[in-house]
């Protein structure tokens, strides 16, 4: 019994001594080997709705969109000219209801973005009622108007090869996402997909312009209509001529998710294990075991917070990696994902923590169906014209040169997206 206690004594001391010591030090040693060979590559990514760029070799800016300001400026000003009405009866409708004048401030978030051949970068910027396509100069930095609309919400842009023409997801109200095209100049927008579907991520096909790669989900309805579930995502072809759409890629286990075509001809795309939603006895019996334990999380984080808010010192000193209030729970490609507990819990990647697990991954097809795994706990990745990749696991961007050769670009907090420069 002693011997016992005293090899689980010595089996507890060598996991602190790995925990405090050993551990650290691995990663300090990734992080500095990433940093050596760190990738000057150019590239864009969305983080919390905010757009950033970091141009080829120079450091990394917000960009502040001209629109976005004179929108602020003009509900300042509105809701200073109406500011006196409050309280009096100018302030009463016609219904007897109060009028509120002091509208507040709708978010502008940036949902996608693309670089043109020149180094120009456009970007869509949407609020609750307005969308609007933008283009960023590269040489002046001018911002200019490409196509503004009412309850407009595009994702996933994509330029064609000739650099003449967009496709979009088009999101929208009823949770649906159609596939659209426009010209370069904005005009000529049309929906080229339907359904009760949601269509996104299209790729153009370099050695055939009239057919486009997308991504695609059924979504599966309640009797009041709303969305219960939503099937796995398949790679579709949409033929232009004759506007069929044939699978190219589909598997009811997984997700196959933002489909490119690398300048070889092989098929990228993002694969996933398929999560259907489930509720069934087994849940309830869960749910029902572990409430306690929820509760008292519950209640330790609310303590916690007011313990920050007063005294400015958690009320614990455990270690590991920091997150943000707002990363506690984020959206990634379409999936709910617990930043904390993947932070704990998945594989970094040089050193850097993943926010999605290594089933996440980057696969090369090639037109013979030979697939290659090229990276592991992918979020979001994009093709450049060069033949190179950029890649997220969510907290840092990745580079895949045409060599092969990976190297790490940047951490960050939290990269939603990446966008890939000419």
């Amino acid at each position: 019994m002693h011997l016992l206690l005293g090899l689980l004594f010595l089996g507890v001391l060598a996991y602190l001594f790995h925990r405090i010591f050993l551990a650290p030090a691995a990663v300090q040693t990734s992080l500095q080997q990433a940093e050596a060979g760190r990738s000057e590559r150019g590239f864009a990514f969305l983080s919390n709705g905010l757009l950033f760029l970091r141009p080829h070799g120079g450091e990394l800016q917000q960009l502040h969109s001209p629109y976005v300001q004179e929108a602020i400026d003009r509900r300042e000003r509105a809701r200073d000219r109406h500011s006196w009405k409050q309280g009096t009866s100018f302030g009463i409708s016609a219904g007897g209801n109060m009028r509120n004048f002091e509208a507040g401030d709708k978010p502008v978030l940036a949902t996608t973005a693309a670089f043109e051949a020149n180094g120009d970068l456009l970007y869509f910027l949407k609020d609750e009622g307005i969308g609007g396509l933008f283009r960023r100069e590269a040489g002046s930095g001018n911002e200019l108007r490409v196509l503004l609309r009412q309850h407009l919400h595009l994702e996933d842009l994509s330029l064609s090869p000739d650099g003449s023409t967009l496709a979009a997801s088009s999101r929208q109200s009823a949770g649906i996402a159609n596939l659209a095209l426009f010209n370069r100049d904005g005009s000529a927008f049309r929906e080229v997909t339907g359904g009760d579907t949601v269509d996104a991520a299209p790729a153009w096909i370099p050695d055939a312009p009239r057919r486009l790669l997308f991504q695609s989900s059924g979504l599966a309805r309640d009797e009041n209509g709303y969305i219960v579930a939503q099937g796995n995502a398949s790679i579709q072809m949409l033929d232009m001529d004759t506007g069929s759409v044939a699978p190219i890629l589909e598997n009811p286990r997984f997700d196959f998710l933002k489909p490119r075509v690398s300048p070889a001809g092989d098929l990228l795309f993002i694969r996933r294990p398929y999560e259907l939603p489930r509720y069934g006895s087994a849940s309830m019996f869960v749910d029902t075991l572990l409430f306690p334990f929820r509760l008292l999380r519950a209640v330790f984080h609310y303590l916690n917070f007011f313990s920050l808010m007063y005294t400015r010192k958690p009320l614990t000193s455990a270690s590991g990696p920091a997150v943000q209030a707002d990363l506690k729970s984020i959206l990634l490609q379409g999936r709910r994902i617990d930043a904390e507990k993947a932070l704990r819990s998945e594989r970094p990647v040089q050193g850097v923590a993943s926010l999605v697990p290594s089933s996440w991954e980057l696969v090369s097809r090639t037109r013979a169906g030979q697939e290659t795994v090229l990276a592991t706990n992918v979020a979001s990745y994009d093709l450049g014209t060069d033949g190179s990749i950029v890649y997220s696991n969510g907290r840092g961007v990745f580079v895949i040169g045409p060599d092969g050769r990976a190297g790490l670009a940047l951490r960050d907090q939290l990269v939603a997206e990446v966008f890939a420069s000419a």
